[in-house]
């Protein structure tokens, strides 16, 4: 079949178009993927509107699909609903958390390797777009004395670290309930067999180990603000049936906000991890 890859950011992300529905569910264009994938982190199908069957299909050409929280709101086991909709997802009280940079499974000893999200409606109150920004190049740029710094640093993840920015002030039940997932400690630089480096930031990135609360603060901040200026984003502004796939190891993310009365609604399939952080 016909169809173009097209660089689309300065550091970060793969178009292709001419290639939808069950189209996607073929061995070739899998590949293509995930060469574009490990060689720009985020790879984008414009309106594919690939159905939930083909969706789970072509997942499992890239990688071994794992079960999400709640996965089968759908049809398919393997299909999580993101909507801030309670009525659609349990996990909607949850979404206002990712509108913060931050990267899935950081509380997991090997998180998921890859991400694809596909837009059944769009939102329709102007926000609800996607960034995403690269921290492989954003650390393959920090100056040298930088890189020489951050080098052996390790980092406590949680969960709760992410929910305190969305709810700052939370009760009793809601703190012991985001506590049950526990934290982790991980380096801050994640580096991979074949040499190449990603940096652990983002909202789950509670302190560094051995820091002070505000020391340790200051840096994780300044570092996420680098891995986030422009030359690293690229931000997708969903239209209806677009799917959008990104490495989960080496790339934030957040959602733009949008209203808990918005209808959009993505479905969510995950790839398991193959390495765990080193």
């Amino acid at each position: 079949m016909a169809y173009t890859m097209t660089d689309i950011g300065e550091t970060t992300g793969v178009e292709f178009t001419g290639i939808s529905g069950s189209e996607l569910v073929d061995s070739s264009i899998a590949q293509a993927c995930l060469h574009a994938l490990d060689r720009r982190g985020v790879v984008v199908f414009r309106e594919a509107h690939v159905d939930d069957r083909d969706l789970v299909e072509f997942s499992k050409l890239l990688g071994h699909v794992v079960a999400l929280p709640l996965g089968g709101e759908s049809e398919y086991p393997e299909i999580q609903r993101v909507t801030r909709d309670p009525s659609k997802s349990k996990l909607a009280a949850y979404r206002e958390a990712t509108f913060f940079w931050h990267i899935d499974g950081t509380t997991d000893e090997v998180p998921n390797k890859a991400t694809l999200l596909t837009a059944r409606q769009v939102s329709d109150d102007g926000g609800g777009d996607t960034e995403f920004a690269n921290t492989y190049a954003a650390y393959e740029e920090l100056p040298d004395a930088e890189k020489e710094r951050v080098r052996d640093l390790r980092v406590v993840h949680s969960f709760a670290a992410s929910q305190l920015l969305a709810v700052p002030n939370p009760s009793a039940a809601e703190r012991a309930i985001w506590d049950r997932t526990p934290a982790r400690e991980h380096p801050l630089v994640w580096t991979r067999p074949s040499g190449r480096r990603s940096m652990l930031v983002g909202a789950t990135a509670g302190e560094i180990v051995g820091w002070s609360e505000t020391a340790g603060r200051e840096l994780l901040d300044r570092l996420l603000e680098w891995s986030t200026r422009p030359r690293y984003v690229l931000r997708h502004t969903w239209r209806r049936g677009d799917l959008v796939i990104w490495d989960n190891t080496g790339m934030l993310h957040r959602a733009l906000p949008y209203s808990e009365s918005s209808a959009r609604l993505m479905h969510r399939t995950s790839l398991a991890g193959e390495e765990a952080v080193a």
